[in-house]
């Protein structure tokens, strides 16, 4: 007798529909299982044999084989458990008939227990829209399960009361779908900077409109505790961007059973000596990354000369596309990665050129080739040069309250949401991501503007993609501003973001 039942399957960060066949024939008794199984999929035959025999049902003593279709996929992991367990039972006559419309994912232990499994979410979109209207999942899994709508999902603990549940005995409830707690989470606050005007502006420019940024500044100057700050202006994630980086999250693995959706925006800090696989993901079994983990949130790189110059030079792409490409041996796959580049680094080796002590004891070609680390082609991927100069006695100890976090995200905000209706139904989502098309039609310059920007393209040295983002960047100051047009005043604080005398 052959019983098949409905499962599903991770390829990357997508869902796909796996049918376990199980068959029970005559013969001397074995346990095969076919259909391009990893080990871990070929493991999972103690696992059942063992929890079959530990819920009290019978475990056939037969030849049985089970098919994971379609056999040209490779199965990985142990999602396979619950649907392979349940196959066996029902092809022995010890269940009745699966429903058609549910399908089952889950791993077991050797008493019969499920356990949590990676990728729940990207599979329970996936059986949504493609019919499936019952999904069972691990008990720690299921508030994940919910995010994904169309689904009815019963959330397991054990594999007896599963089966008491199917034969009718004692009926599961469904889980509810998951909704976020009113609870606060605080981050470090901008109130708690004490100068640094110019760069809580540069900061909130980037913020405002998605724009790389690098700050450049002696040791103690505040690069890092900037930087970390950031994440409390970003204006909110929408539920289109929620539920994307919740699916990576779930595939590595990453997902809070208690709060399952990312509902704030990443903020990924690599240490610097991050391997250029870690960065933009892959292994042999190809993982999301670095680059992908921050996903419409922050990837910070502190130290930035610091790190592998072929780590870096694998942001290139990525930064231009909002993809990554992982080509294996297994497969091809691609992963999102838009997210905002920030970066962090010290002028020179010793960390104190340029500062008013003049303790620097670097020669001009030290200094030139401690910049080098860093690839003309990455830098002019970088919107924002930004010097970070040291902190002067005065601001340290002045008395009255810096402007907070909350304050400077409501414009950020504001301006987000201005850059939301001009791209409306484009799959462009602020201004740093504009097409070249777009930025003809919205970044049109009057002629006070047309001569600041011919003479800074002149005397910069500027490069065709360096000119674009400077037009990106005079939009979002001007979206802040609440302006329709591009000013001359916009556009030539666009431009002196784009020259720092420190990096040339």
């Amino acid at each position: 007798m052959v019983t098949t039942v409905r499962s599903l399957g991770l390829s990357g960060i997508s869902g796909y529909e796996v049918s376990v066949e199980c068959m029970i024939s005559g013969g001397l008794p074995a346990f095969d299982v076919v259909g391009l199984p990893d080990a871990a999929v070929k493991e999972s035959r103690e696992r059942v044999r063992a929890a079959i025999k530990n819920c009290g049902a019978q475990f056939p003593v037969s030849h049985i084989t089970v098919n994971l279709a379609p056999a040209r996929v490779r199965k990985e992991g142990t999602v396979y458990d619950l649907p392979i367990f349940l196959g066996l039972l029902a092809a022995g006559e010890q269940l009745r008939k699966l429903p058609e419309n549910a399908a089952f994912l889950g791993e077991l232990s050797l008493t019969g227990e499920l356990r949590p499994v990676v990728g729940v979410l990207p599979m329970a979109m996936f059986a949504a829209r493609n019919g499936i209207r019952e999904l069972y999942v691990p008990e720690a899994n299921a508030s994940e399960a919910t995010l994904a709508d169309g689904l009815t999902v019963y959330g397991v603990s054990d594999v007896r009361t599963l089966v008491a549940h199917l034969r009718g005995e004692a009926p599961l409830q469904p889980t509810p779908k998951w909704e976020p707690p009113a609870e606060d989470r605080p981050l470090p606050d901008f109130s708690e900077v004490m100068g640094q005007e110019n760069v809580k502006r540069a900061l909130e420019i980037a913020a405002a409109g998605g724009h790389n940024l690098l700050l450049v500044g002696s040791p103690g100057s505040g690069k890092s505790m900037l930087a970390r700050r950031l994440p409390s202006i970003l204006p909110d994630m929408t539920a289109a961007e929620s539920l994307e980086t919740t699916e990576i999250y779930s595939v590595a693995g990453m997902t809070d059973p208690r709060h399952p959706l990312v509902d704030h925006r990443p903020f990924r800090s690599p240490h610097h000596t991050a391997s250029p696989v870690s960065l933009s993901g892959g292994g042999s079994v190809p993982r999301p990354g670095e680059i992908s983990l921050a996903h419409n949130g922050i990837l910070f790189l502190d130290e930035l000369p610091e790190f592998d110059k072929t780590a870096l030079e694998t942001l290139r792409q990525p930064l231009e596309d909002g993809v990554v490409t992982i080509t294996r041996a297994t497969g091809s796959l691609t992963l999102p990665s838009r997210f905002m580049l920030v970066c962090a680094m010290n002028p020179c080796r010793c960390g104190w050129y340029g500062h008013p002590t003049g303790r620097c004891r670097c020669s001009p070609q030290q200094v030139e080739n401690y910049m080098r680390r860093i690839s003309g082609p990455l830098l002019d991927r970088i919107d924002m040069h930004v010097e970070v100069p040291s902190v002067e006695y005065e601001a340290m100890r002045r008395k009255e309250q810096p402007e907070s976090s909350e304050v400077i995200r409501q414009r950020c905000n504001a301006a987000r949401e201005i850059q939301k209706q001009r791209f409306a139904g484009t799959d462009v989502s602020c201004n740093a991501y504009m097409r070249p098309s777009m930025i003809a039609r919205y970044c049109a310059l009057d002629e006070a503007g047309e001569a600041l920007m011919k003479g800074a393209f002149e005397r910069l040295g500027l490069t065709g993609r360096s000119h674009d983002r400077i037009l990106r960047l005079a939009r979002t100051i001007a979206d802040l501003e609440g302006a329709e047009t591009i000013a001359a005043h916009h556009l030539a604080e666009a431009i002196q973001y784009r020259s720092n005398a420190l990096l040339k």
